[in-house]
């Protein structure tokens, strides 16, 4: 039976638990392929930023029909404080499942800006804290006598402190962030006798996105945007999109992921203040023989913009 992604995980996890002498390193922190409408998620900077209030929520299925496969939920709230508009105050909850493992992270953002003529360069702080716990039962375990099994990681809590400065005109943005700055060390075991060695934990992660939208007819803009992520001990991650907005209502486009994923991606204005976005991940890698591919689907909705006319940034 071919489960390669939960063969990696249990090898994951049995290193995390001491049976071999190591240090696991990786890209650990969630992906996202709308990753242009959840900047915040990764950039505190990014709160308030619209100019309204906003609630917005993301689900994604990584490589549906793979048992163990992730799957990641969103929820994220912001809102600019005061006439001018210079303070943004969001929140962001995101749980993120692989396996046995469950990580949830809970934080809030603020957001202090500096306006030039047409463009506005923002600050922000982000402070959380993260839970992270490994269910033994989602395991097949071959040795219930094993002694390292003992040294479960069960809600283990870490405090999160980020980072992040946005740039953005009506026409372009650039922003660079670390939404946490703090190494999360969830396991670390010694043992001198055996010299056995383990140690589990997540490293510093940079984001750098950046954007610009073209007017290619009265009705219709064009928007490419990228995204790099970067980490200690693991490739660069690099997604570059292309979208079309349409009237202001529709959006449509095509997204690469790196040695990794095409994607396809929609969007529908379904009224003033509410807006839904679908995109589906095409696997480029070997796992494509054993997963459909991937699926997000993301909504949000502007609090009070019946009576607030937006002007429409497409980002």
């Amino acid at each position: 039976m071919i489960k390669s992604l939960i063969v990696h995980i249990r090898k994951i996890v049995l290193l995390s638990l001491g049976m071999l002498p190591c240090i696991i390193y990786s890209q650990q922190e969630a992906q996202y392929t709308q990753y242009m409408y959840m900047t915040q998620v990764f950039n505190p900077a990014y709160a308030g930023n619209r100019g309204i209030m906003s609630l917005k929520a993301l689900a994604r299925s990584q490589w549906i029909d793979i048992e163990g496969a992730p799957t990641t939920a969103v929820l994220t709230f912001d809102t600019p404080i005061g006439e001018a508009e210079k303070v943004g105050l969001g929140l962001s909850i995101i749980n993120d499942q692989i396996g046995p493992t469950t990580e949830t992270n809970i934080a809030i953002d603020y957001a202090y800006s500096l306006s030039f003529m047409f463009s506005k360069l923002t600050f922000g702080l982000k402070v959380g804290l993260n839970s992270f716990d490994i269910n033994f039962n989602r395991l097949n375990i071959h040795d219930e006598t094993d002694p390292y099994i003992g040294y479960a990681i069960d809600n283990q809590f870490q405090p999160q402190i980020g980072v992040g400065a946005y740039f953005n005109t009506e026409k372009f943005y650039l922003g660079l962030s670390a939404p946490n700055l703090l190494k999360k060390q969830y396991f670390d075991l010694v043992e001198s006798e055996s010299s056995f060695f383990s140690s589990l934990s997540d490293k510093i992660h940079v984001y750098l996105i950046g954007g610009y939208v073209f007017d290619v007819l009265p009705s219709l803009k064009f928007k490419p945007a990228s995204l790099i992520k970067v980490v200690k001990g693991s490739p660069i991650q690099w997604d570059l999109s292309f979208n079309f907005l349409l009237n202001d209502n529709f959006s449509f486009g095509v997204a690469n992921r790196l040695d990794s994923a095409i994607t396809a991606l929609a969007g529908i204005q379904v009224s003033n203040g509410a807006m839904i976005g679908f995109s589906y991940d095409f696997s480029t890698t070997e796992i494509k023989k054993y997963a459909t591919g991937s699926f997000e689907v993301f909504f949000r909705i502007d609090i009070g913009a019946n009576k607030k006319i937006l002007t429409p940034r497409f980002f």
